[in-house]
């Protein structure tokens, strides 16, 4: 296998981080590559790629393993359930990460997770320090540590430029979730 994976981070206030994961994850499926995306908070919602990646299956798999969002809308979890969460999706991109079963590794709102202290940020620098050479690591949010931007190869800032919803549309299908 190659040696040439890259830390890739997406991040920002504007929409489109795990778009972009997504986009890359479909450009390498192109190339035969297999990618494993773990969803760090959306867990508990339905959206549309979680039934659209099934039909990638066996070369994209999607682990949903977070709690939901936390601390919004209706969000009625105890933050030591968010915790306990996530602490088990960093367990899974660990394994995932060094099997040797993937060329991309997806870790979304993994940057999130981080800011709201569901995952200590030393042990996201630890996972992108032990990534082996031939996985590209992606990692989405908002809120990138500024550590976490240093170890990185690549880093796009989604800019927030005009949303529907601040004229009062709400998200809509197949373009949101």
């Amino acid at each position: 296998m190659a040696k040439d994976g890259l830390v890739i981070v997406y991040t920002g206030k504007g929409k489109g981080k795990t778009t972009a994961a997504l986009g890359m994850a479909l450009r390498a499926l192109g190339y035969d590559y297999k990618v494993c995306m773990i969803q760090f908070i959306k867990g508990s919602w339905h959206y549309g790629e979680m039934t659209s990646s099934r039909r990638l299956e066996p070369d994209f798999e999607l682990a949903a393993v977070g709690k939901g969002f936390v601390g919004i809308l209706d969000d009625k979890s105890p933050i030591e359930d968010h915790k306990k969460m996530a602490g088990e999706a960093l367990a899974i991109a660990r394994k995932k990460i060094s099997s040797g079963n993937y060329r991309i590794v997806i870790l979304d709102e993994i940057n999130y997770a981080v800011n709201l202290g569901l995952v200590p940020l030393e042990d996201l620098l630890q996972l992108i320090r032990d990534r082996p050479p031939s996985v590209s690591l992606v990692l989405t949010g908002n809120h990138a540590r500024d550590e976490v931007v240093e170890l990185a190869d690549l880093v796009t800032e989604m800019r927030e430029i005009k949303h529907p919803f601040r004229s009062g549309i709400k998200a809509k299908k197949g373009i949101d979730f």
